[in-house]
């Protein structure tokens, strides 16, 4: 082969090894490029589904949940005597009375975190950190007490002061809960857009903690009318 054809063979394997770089940073350059877009695409879906804007069915859901709260407990206290009201399952402990009373003070509670974040206004940019609400769900279904007083601290206004009758203390949690839901029936706000501050649960949130509040207390109800020395009903002669 002469000197020349050298020369060009030489040149056309340098070439070949250049293209072939090139090809090559082609595809990892490719591949870079449909990572960031794959992680763009997952970060925008799982944002948009966590932004999903308040539904009928989140309405329904929470008013099917409220109202079956709130007949339970009416259900769990009605006919009760003076003596079941009052009894405790030892000194340290609340009475039927007392619980009732702990939930109708927790619903005023929760009407005013309710109010104050509808008078923020919508905050977008919570709802996008906000917690998924089987995390809410998760939290005040648990079996672990809860101990008022570390949510008021250092005020203890949530624990119960027994100076009411039982009959008052549900009247007080029934006009509580009925304007929550009525308030709940009309809503025209995205209520997952909605928060007190950085940290708490949006609106929608705060009324899956409203009847899961209830829920914890009906089974303190129950297992207060389980206990051995707890008064018998009075039976009615006709």
């Amino acid at each position: 082969m002469s000197s020349k054809g050298i020369h060009l063979a030489k040149g056309w394997l340098k070439l070949k090894k250049v293209l072939k770089l090139i090809l090559t940073s082609m595809k990892t350059i490719l591949k870079i490029f449909l990572s960031v877009l794959a992680f763009n695409l997952l970060t925008f879906s799982a944002s948009a589904q966590q932004i999903a804007p308040w539904s009928e069915a989140d309405r329904k859901y929470l008013l099917d949940n409220l109202a079956r709260s709130r007949d339970l407990l009416v259900k769990e206290t009605t006919n009760l005597t003076p003596e079941q009201w009052k009894f405790k399952e030892s000194p340290d402990r609340w009475s039927i009375n007392e619980v009732v009373e702990h939930i109708a003070l927790w619903e005023l509670l929760f009407d005013r975190e309710v109010s104050q974040a509808l008078a923020a206004g919508p905050q977008p940019e919570l709802a996008k950190a906000a917690k998924p609400d089987s995390v809410i769900l998760s939290f005040i279904r648990e079996e672990k007490p809860h101990v008022t007083t570390e949510y008021t601290k250092p005020f203890t206004f949530s624990v119960p002061t027994g100076l009411y009758e039982g009959k008052d203390n549900v009247a007080a949690f029934l006009k509580r809960r009925n304007e929550s839901m009525a308030y709940l029936k009309t809503a025209l706000e995205d209520l997952r857009q909605y928060f007190l501050k950085p940290g708490r649960p949006n609106i929608h949130q705060v009324y899956i903690n409203v009847f899961g509040h209830t829920d914890r207390h009906l089974r303190q109800i129950r297992k207060i009318k389980q206990h051995l020395n707890y008064p018998k009903s009075k039976l009615v002669r006709r």
